[in-house]
């Protein structure tokens, strides 16, 4: 049973709550209603959410650190590809598709990291507490904060990868994985939301998540089935699909759905317990 909404959950953040009670004219949704009750959503707490972004540098940080990482991989590992051949005669450039496959990740890991941060100030300050009792729902806010940051993970990842250009994948290419990788983002947010009591914890998870981009970095060094013992980790098979689009591998699409499964699925683990907590107050 959801917490009874008190004056406090109520003027939490009472610019939500304001633009959620909007909604109560309308049908509960389910079906076509939900798209639409999705849409009004976006419409009304997008906003909300972007000037809570600019509001704290750390989130304005993550966002905004897209284009630099971009340019820097465009000029600084060429650049250090040059000095490794000179003065070592070490060639750099058979690892750029392994470059740039961490770029592909590190875009919806951020991108769920802002997301998660604003489920742990919401969770705080008694807003979801009184989400549970609007028209739309804690369930309907969830998916919400879920098909946010997979957005805002796409359009990362493809200015990231576009900019960077170290390996000769096609923008169409592009446009697909950032798509098979978005819904890490929300797999990370929710991740934060679940496990994280306050924001403190959150940093801490937020550093130990950082552990899941090394796992794919090993693989790369392993060759035949035993690569495959690393698919445990989310993050293997898109930077694996990656892999294989640089070496022009035409199953590259394979690995990219296989990922993408696994993320859904780890997706629903998460949302599944995520409302339990919250339902139990």
């Amino acid at each position: 049973m959801p917490r009874p909404m008190t004056r406090f959950a109520l003027g939490a953040h009472p610019a939500v709550f304001t633009s959620l009670t909007r909604l109560s004219r309308h049908a509960p949704p389910s079906g076509a209603r939900a798209i639409r009750g999705l849409g009004r959503a976006f419409v009304a707490l997008a906003p909300i959410d972007w000037r809570s972004v600019a509001r704290d540098s750390l989130l304005r940080w993550m966002i905004a650190i897209a284009i630099p990482v971009g340019f820097l991989t465009r000029w600084g590992v060429p650049a250090l590809a040059r000095s490794l051949e000179q003065r070592y005669g070490f060639d750099l450039t058979p690892y750029y598709p392994l470059v740039m496959s961490f770029n592909l990740l590190l875009m919806p890991i951020l991108a769920g990291i802002v997301v998660g941060f604003m489920l742990l100030d919401e969770r705080d300050d008694a807003t979801l507490s009184a989400i549970q009792v609007t028209p739309l729902g804690l369930a309907g806010y969830l998916g919400y904060r879920a098909t946010m940051p997979m957005l805002l993970s796409v359009v990362l990842t493809v200015v990231v990868l576009e900019i960077s250009a170290l390996t000769p994948v096609s923008s169409v290419t592009l446009w697909w994985m950032s798509l098979a990788v978005a819904p890490l983002a929300p797999v990370f947010a929710l991740f934060l939301g679940t496990f994280a009591a306050n924001k403190v914890q959150g940093l801490a998870l937020t550093k130990a998540n950082g552990v899941l981009t090394l796992p794919p970095v090993a693989a790369w060094f392993i060759d035949g089935p035993w690569q495959f013992a690393v698919g445990v980790v989310p993050t293997y098979w898109p930077a694996k699909a990656f892999w294989q689009a640089a070496r022009g591998d035409p199953l590259d699409w394979l690995f990219a759905l296989v990922g993408s499964l696994f993320q859904i699925a780890l997706l629903g683990l998460l949302m599944r317990r995520f409302l339990r907590i919250m339902r139990r107050g």
